[in-house]
């Protein structure tokens, strides 16, 4: 019905928008996560700690990279959600991914 095809169009559109705002929450976390380590990178630094070795820069970059994890599954789920959703070839559908896109990435 032509009110399904609208709501399934609105549906992509939003999808679309989530995933690039999705792709710029990781991007921000990823900065967020280098400016946490520390300044010098000695190779001590880089080999794997010692017990109770740990500081707490090295805490939060790991919860960095558990968010920036979190958020990656979130973009690969909603990039095919919409790639699926493209493929079903429909022009209104491919029209609705790529405004969708488009909004999200200006926005």
């Amino acid at each position: 019905s032509p009110a399904g095809m609208v709501l399934s169009v609105l549906v992509i559109l939003l999808l679309s928008v989530l995933y690039e705002a999705v792709k710029m929450g990781k991007a921000v976390l990823l900065r967020r996560a280098l400016l946490a380590l520390p300044r010098s990178l000695s190779q001590e630094g880089l080999t794997e700690p010692q017990e109770g070795d740990g500081g707490p820069a090295q805490g939060r970059w790991f919860w960095f990279h558990v968010g920036q994890t979190l958020f990656h599954v979130v973009q690969v789920v909603l990039g095919y959600m919409v790639m699926l959703a493209v493929m079903s070839y429909n022009a209104w559908i491919f029209l609705g991914a790529i405004v969708g896109s488009t909004l999200g990435y200006f926005l």
